[in-house]
């Protein structure tokens, strides 16, 4: 098993600190699994690693790292919509999911510290793995990211920068960082082991449900669970399990949606944006690393773009809450876009939305 650079082909090992090919590709990961089998699970094991015969595992360390991420419940919101319960995680988020993945691979391999820019949620499961690993951490936040994202972070140990400018820029002053400095880049968006995480959301709603909902709405920014959305339904189809991809929606912010552009424009790279403040912080990417990657996606599985009214977000907070799920803002946007999908679509049954980020986090 290898990195290979998804532009030039060049390969890497997997031991390396390099946070990409030195032509500028990104990696990805040289890993094929088995077909999908439910008898494949290991399912004494409660959690995502329930499923390690179909990821990238090369070492028992993920028993030592793990914190019980995984296995969050999917519930019957009304009777066209599901809700797959994400915030259900260690950190209140479904980026736990990667970090798990990508905090065991870092372990295996001797990693002692690590750089990482996120919006918050991130940066916080980063934090919170490497806290249980005993490995060095330092994250990135941009200015106006939730204090208590921030106070999370800080309580596992890690070093957090808030960052002056947007998300973009953020991740810009990190990866000088990592490029000066020679740190490993334990990145959301680079590392693919993060994708063989987040994966898991697909194995567990083919578990959960014993098939796949007709309409899977995903929100949007960097793409770190539309990737491992993708691949996981991927793997299920070589594995025979489905016939046809489900409806695949992505959702992107009002003030800062590249992808929507650029399909609405039939263009191959994302258009060129300038994020406006938005309240759906965890979507607000401009500048996505992988998006020439994501948009082959979207065109390959005809993948549906909406965006999420930023003035209905917060309404979609409430009609959530006053129905007992308490979301961020940014989970909120993704039924703000379902409702707004199903205006423009009319009844959509058998949809699922994530709730991928717990309520209390953006209470600012």
């Amino acid at each position: 098993m290898k990195y290979i650079c998804t532009k030039c082909k060049k390969t890497e090992e997997i031991t390396s600190i390099k946070a990409k090919c030195y032509c500028g590709g990104l990696w990805k990961l040289d890993f094929i699994p088995p077909k999908f089998d439910t008898k494949l699970i290991h399912k004494d094991t409660w959690g995502l690693f329930r499923y390690r015969e179909f990821m990238p595992i090369t070492s028992n360390y993920w028993e030592e790292i793990s914190l019980g991420e995984g296995m969050t419940p999917i519930i019957q919101f009304d009777e066209d919509l599901m809700l797959k319960m994400d915030y259900f995680m260690p950190t209140l988020s479904f980026k736990d999911r990667g970090a798990a993945m990508l905090i065991a691979h870092c372990k295996s391999i001797g990693i002692q510290s690590v750089v990482q820019d996120s919006s918050g949620n991130a940066g916080n499961s980063i934090a919170a793995y490497c806290a249980k690993a005993k490995i060095e951490c330092e994250i990135f936040v941009p200015e106006g990211t939730s204090p208590k994202k921030i106070k999370m972070i800080e309580a596992h140990n890690a070093k957090v920068n808030v960052v002056k400018g947007s998300r973009d820029n953020c991740a810009d002053v990190c990866r000088e960082k990592v490029d000066t400095e020679k740190k490993y880049y334990a990145n959301h968006v680079y590392n693919p082991f993060f994708y063989e995480g987040t994966k898991t959301y697909i194995y567990e709603i083919y578990e959960q449900l014993n098939r796949i909902p007709k309409n899977i709405f995903v929100p949007l920014g960097n793409g770190t669970l539309f990737i491992g959305v993708i691949k996981g339904l991927e793997e299920l189809l070589i594995s025979g399990l489905i016939k046809d991809m489900p409806n695949i929606i992505a959702i992107q912010s009002e003030h800062c949606n590249p992808f929507a552009k650029a399909v609405l424009n039939k263009e191959s790279i994302p258009s060129k944006v300038i994020p406006k403040p938005t309240i759906a912080e965890g979507i607000a990417i401009g500048v996505p690393m992988r998006g020439e990657e994501i948009l082959e996606y979207i065109y390959k599985y005809n993948v549906e773009v909406i965006i999420a009214p930023e003035d209905k977000i917060l309404e979609a907070r409430h009609i959530l809450a006053e129905n007992g799920v308490y979301c961020e803002h940014t989970t909120a946007a993704s039924y703000a876009a379902y409702l707004e999908y199903c205006k423009i679509k009319g009844k959509t049954s058998d949809s699922l939305i994530s709730m991928c980020g717990a309520g209390l986090k953006s209470d600012h």
